[in-house]
């Protein structure tokens, strides 16, 4: 069980985290992509309840429906820089006849909240909104601004979300210089009886490419030495079978090393590959950011089975380390060759923040407060995040969303998956953890 005797929330926090995450999940904001999503709803809930904490929400959208909220809570020491605290309201979608529970329907069973979001990431903006409510309760003022910001299209390109609120509104976030969101200090128990809880502090960039073939068109019985879909094919095969170098980053770095020292292992960066053999299912956190990566997705090519087609296209999942996007850009080059063209179908930067900060410290003490069995770590999102996007306004991020999750808990598996669901207690002490954490900030 987490420590709870410093626990500073009242008990109607605890049961407005719960009430919220539900109240969300049963808000359906699926992204389907190409604009078909309405966070509307789900940002005026979020906007009702933080008017409820007396502050004042402002609604924005760039196309209809698509709304983001954002509000600012005024702290003690104007001459501190501002926090950014974000979520998105948009989910991925849900097979209803997949799952044991509807994904839409916010079920409490069992102590667990059952839904599409219970991860990803309504349970985060659930946590913002009952800790602010309680401190407009118990009076408390944080000593850095707060800027509270729930978006739209996450789940997309953002283009309707953050991308738009950094472009548009940059005004909204002055004064902010670091930002926390998902996908960070959760328990990660590794098997033989530690508790880890990795905070991100970077990610790798986003590099979804379309590649291009072309040839000559012809019937499919003819000799053909110029088939766009052979073109395609080997190149796909070359991506995909390319061994990306390691590249180790600051934060992949500070990760290594502290988890050999939890572990008892020499820190030998000459070996990574025998470095994570040693690791075991700690190696999780890093195994996918000492390289760049590029995994092929999606085909599409031809209309007929007995025509040669001129054209073939297929995607490709690119994700480069910060400072490796000239390298990767380069290998894509080499690897598609003369006959097949690359551009990127969406584009995003990789983030590198400081593990010495002191924010990072905070967050690492704020955790160590409540899981004191805990070993803290940092670590480098695989993934994005709307980090990216707010990062043109300056703002260094981080992924923190507190949970304390049971042994056999899947953490990695909710994102997506089919049965996502939260331990209500993972809640409440995402509640503790954020309020002792932004008390501290």
């Amino acid at each position: 069980m987490a420590d709870s005797t410093h626990r500073q929330v009242d008990e109607q926090a605890l049961d407005e985290v719960v009430r919220f995450t539900s109240d969300l999940i049963r808000i359906d904001t699926t992204n389907r992509g190409g604009g078909d999503c309405q966070e509307r709803p789900a940002a005026e809930y979020a906007a009702e309840q933080l008017a409820g904490a007396g502050l004042e929400p402002t609604l924005l959208e760039r196309t209809k429906g698509r709304t983001n909220v954002v509000a600012r809570m005024e702290g003690t020491d104007p001459s501190a820089g501002a926090l950014l605290l974000h979520g998105h309201l948009d989910v991925v979608p849900a097979q209803a006849e997949d799952w044991s529970v509807h994904p839409f329907s916010g079920e409490i069973r069992d102590g667990v909240v059952w839904g599409r979001g219970a991860v990803d990431m309504k349970n985060m903006d659930a946590m913002i909104l009952s800790v602010v409510r309680a401190w407009a309760r118990l009076g408390v003022r944080p000593r850095r601004d707060l800027v509270i910001a729930f978006t739209a299209d996450e789940e997309a390109s953002a283009e309707d979300g953050s991308g738009f609120l950094a472009d548009e509104h940059a005004g909204l976030f002055e004064g902010c210089t670091e930002g926390i969101s998902e996908s960070g200090a959760f328990t990660f128990h590794d098997g033989a009886g530690r508790q880890i809880y990795p905070i991100a502090a970077g990610e790798r960039g986003t590099g979804w490419l379309k590649l291009t073939a072309r040839g000559r068109a012809g019937h499919g019985s003819k000799v053909n030495n110029a088939n766009a879909v052979t073109r395609l094919a080997e190149v796909i095969a070359r991506i995909g079978a390319h061994e990306w170098p390691v590249r180790l980053t600051p934060t992949v770095r500070a990760s290594l090393t502290e988890l050999a020292a939890l572990y008892g292992i020499e820190t030998d960066l000459s070996d990574i590959d025998g470095l994570l053999d040693k690791l075991g299912p700690a190696a999780a956190f890093v195994e996918p950011t000492v390289r760049n990566s590029a995994n092929p997705t999606m085909l599409d090519a031809g209309y007929k089975v007995n025509v040669i087609p001129g054209e073939a296209v297929a995607y490709v999942d690119g994700r480069y380390l910060p400072g490796g996007e000239d390298e990767f850009r380069t290998t894509l080059d080499r690897l598609t060759g003369p006959d097949v063209e690359w551009e990127f179908h969406h584009h995003e930067v990789a983030l590198q923040s400081p593990v010495d900060s002191p924010t990072y410290a905070r967050m690492r003490a704020a955790v160590e407060a409540f899981a004191p069995e805990g070993h803290v770590v940092p670590f480098c999102m695989s993934g994005g995040t709307d980090a990216k996007q707010f990062s043109r306004l300056g703002i260094t991020g981080y992924g923190f969303t507190p949970l304390r999750l049971p042994e056999g808990y899947d953490y990695g598996a909710m994102f997506h998956g089919v049965d996502e669901r939260v331990p209500v207690e993972a809640l409440h002490f995402g509640v503790d953890v954020l309020d002792r954490f932004l008390r501290t900030a």
